[in-house]
């Protein structure tokens, strides 16, 4: 069963988080975009109410909540409501993939990986961010689980265990970039976007599709 059910009953507080949190949201939001190809068909994953696919000009998501589906509708994203671990499109779709903070939430993150592979284009790439389990943030919302509607219900990963799957399904040439470094309540407007992994606490991931 997708874990929708926070999301269909507190959608409100879910965007309203981006507002009152809007200098973590433009981190990520640079940290997304040098792994985004400048052309071609991207899909996003949980797209949720279109915060990301929407100013990185992904036109097509999946999200199993009707609620936050119909407000990424509203943004100009056409969504199917849909799971990861069954993608409703054919092979070799989508010349790109994205999932941000969703693969904390699927039920079976490596299928949900398999199937994106699937649906991307030979040559084409599967970008995963999410908030590194090892991260100071990670391990503060692993130990505060229990207190937060939304990350009650998610199981958290370490890059390395993110990597490990995205090999196991048949991705290579990894490359990363990583951001928020102080406290969510202390990010600066201007907070920085770096290569490589580690020391952010968000992470974003990106591995190709072989052309063989």
């Amino acid at each position: 069963m997708p874990r929708i059910e926070p999301f269909e009953t507190f959608t409100s507080d879910y965007e309203e988080w981006f507002d009152r949190h809007k200098n973590v949201y433009e981190a990520e939001l640079r940290a997304v975009k040098p792994h985004i190809p400048p052309d071609g068909i991207g899909l996003e994953i949980g797209v949720g109410t279109g915060r990301f696919a929407a100013p990185l000009g992904i036109k097509f998501g999946v999200e199993p909540s009707h609620k936050m589906a119909k407000i990424a509708r509203e943004r100009g994203i056409n969504v199917v409501e849909g799971v990861a671990e069954s993608l409703p499109f054919p092979d070799e779709t989508f010349d790109y993939v994205l999932m941000v903070t969703t693969i904390c939430f699927v039920d079976d993150p490596l299928k949900s990986i398999k199937e994106a592979f699937r649906v991307i284009k030979k040559g084409g790439k599967l970008i995963i961010g999410f908030v590194d389990r090892e991260s100071s943030l990670g391990k503060l919302y692993e130990q505060n689980k229990q207190k937060s509607r939304f990350y009650r219900v998610a199981r958290f990963f370490s890059t390395d265990e993110i990597v490990e799957m995205m090999r196991n399904a048949g991705f290579a040439d990894f490359k990363f970039t990583q951001t928020i470094f102080e406290p969510l309540d202390m990010v600066p407007r201007d907070e920085p976007v770096r290569e490589g992994h580690g020391e952010g606490s968000f992470v974003v991931v990106s591995g190709v599709k072989p052309q063989g």
